[in-house]
């Protein structure tokens, strides 16, 4: 791990773009901006890190990443819903930014009934309920 601070370090400081190949997936996501899947010699899926866990393009990837933890990788705004999904009053519901991980929204979710009220820029975006972030943990699936 201090090896992959380093060099993340190194990159930032070189303000270069770098091509790291590995086989260790963990290792990937943590210092990948953008990540490559290939099977077979061919590139089965490209995105960040958050859009391959929450949308695995195939079976594949599906499989390949099901062990990852989710709850510093996903944010908010991957499984947000819209405002007028909840049928009730937000008032008193907890709030967190759009780019809260799984693993804060948690610590808002534990003390309350109510969605987590989502905001960027200021502004009411969205919720989050409790199912959605189970399904958020779990990632992928509907």
């Amino acid at each position: 791990m201090q090896l992959q601070d380093q060099f993340k370090a190194l990159v930032a400081e070189l303000q270069k773009t770098t091509l790291f190949i590995t086989h260790d997936l963990d290792e990937a996501i943590r210092i990948g901006h953008r990540i490559a899947i290939m099977k077979d010699g061919v590139i089965v899926q490209i995105g960040t890190p958050e859009e391959i866990v929450m949308n695995p393009a195939d079976d594949y990837v599906r499989e390949f990443v099901q062990g990852i933890s989710k709850l510093k990788l996903v944010k908010a705004h991957s499984i947000l819903e819209p405002l007028d999904s909840f049928d009730g009053n937000l008032e008193g519901a907890p709030r967190a930014d759009e780019g809260a991980d799984l693993d804060q929204l948690i610590d808002h979710a534990v003390g309350t009934d109510l969605p987590i009220v989502i905001t960027a820029d200021g502004r009411d975006v969205g919720i989050v309920t409790k199912p959605r972030l189970l399904r958020g943990i779990q990632g992928g699936k509907e």
